[in-house]
């Protein structure tokens, strides 16, 4: 069986009844965990195995595990810094920084990989210039080049412990004050503004061959009158021919509110695809999910499926085996000490293995 172009959440900690049938349905492709799905690294791991063991090709697992504020596991796991913090060592020393950055994006895949998590929603390249509460210390930086230089050192790490990246909010979120889970952000400048400050970071990982892109759930009225997620022009002639993009798009939440201006959930579901979206998530709206499943046509792209096997995740170790490794005790340190906003003083003057 194919993978289906949706991704879902579930209720709790271990499969009910109903979502292991949800979950063999051709439709669906993809699981996201939460942290109502977390108690412990055992169950965690027994939760993942037994998805990845429903289909073939296993369903994608996937979870928000950025650092700060967004990181859905947390006992267990090592406490990521939020990524401001990489910034502002940077500021002060820029080697140093590039160094934590490929360690964090090595040390949040590794530990996740662990416990059978193809991929994490990372990095957000999205500006930090203060004006966005619901990106606020999310952003890497203000400065675009910068971003560009930490968020290339994350995705490095992370391919080395065998995790593909996801860049989000694209074309940037940064500049709106509204936050799209609760209203419909609306950002009135011209392409030329975007293109010269918010793009660069996406055109420039794109690459470097990014596996993953999700869009913003904001309208930009100077380029399209939908939100970039539902728009032919901003992902089909922007990001696929101008930018040459290749990879997976995911669509952001279809149940937040800034998606609720193009529809029912089924015709938000159906907009996606024909947008351009190869995976598209409908999360908090379990009703959603059955609507959608029950009333959307069959759809299949074996453009999209290529795209979509890419994106499971690869080098399979156990927590015993990373914990063995002494750049996990380094990456580790490192980690602490941004959040704890100390010194980064472990410096291996290498790249990771």
């Amino acid at each position: 069986m194919a993978l289906g172009h949706l991704m879902i959440d579930l209720e709790g900690l271990h499969l009910t009844t109903e979502e292991r049938e949800l979950l063999q349905h051709p439709l669906v492709g993809g699981v996201i965990l939460f942290s109502r799905n977390y108690e412990s690294l055992e169950q965690v791991s027994a939760l993942t195995a037994e998805i990845h063991a429903l289909r073939t090709p296993p369903l994608l697992i996937a979870v928000d595990h950025e650092g700060g504020r967004v990181q859905r596991f947390r006992e267990g796991f090592t406490r990521l810094p939020a990524c401001a913090r990489l910034g502002q060592l940077y500021d002060q020393q820029p080697r140093l920084a590039k160094q934590a950055a490929e360690q964090m994006g090595w040390l949040m895949a590794s530990e996740l990989r662990t416990v059978g998590i193809d991929f994490s929603f990372a990095p957000v390249v999205d500006l930090g210039k203060g004006v966005s509460t619901v990106i606020g210390d999310r952003a890497l930086h203000h400065d675009p080049d910068i971003i560009t230089t930490l968020a290339q050192a994350m995705i490095s790490g992370m391919r080395q412990a065998g995790m593909a990246a996801v860049a989000k909010h694209f074309p940037g979120h940064g500049s709106v004050v509204a936050d799209s889970h609760h209203e419909v952000p609306i950002d009135t400048r011209d392409l030329t503004d975007i293109q010269f400050t918010d793009l660069i970071p996406f055109a420039r990982l794109i690459k470097n061959d990014l596996a993953g892109i999700m869009p913003a759930h904001v309208i930009y009225p100077k380029i399209d009158e939908i939100p970039t997620g539902f728009s032919p022009r901003w992902l089909q002639r922007i990001l696929r021919q101008e930018l040459g993009f290749q990879g997976v798009i995911f669509s952001d939440d279809v149940s937040m509110a800034g998606a609720t201006v193009m529809g029912d959930v089924v015709t938000r579901t159906q907009r996606a695809l024909q947008a351009g979206c190869d995976m598209i998530l409908i999360c908090q709206d379990r009703k959603a999910v059955i609507q959608v499943l029950e009333q959307l046509a069959p759809y299949h792209s074996p453009v999209s499926q290529a795209r979509l096997i890419r994106m499971h995740g690869q080098k399979p170790l156990t927590r015993q085996q990373l914990q063995q490794m002494p750049q996990w005790e380094t990456a580790k340190t490192v980690c602490l000490n941004l959040e704890k906003q100390l010194d980064i003083n472990v410096d291996t003057g290498e790249r990771l293995a």
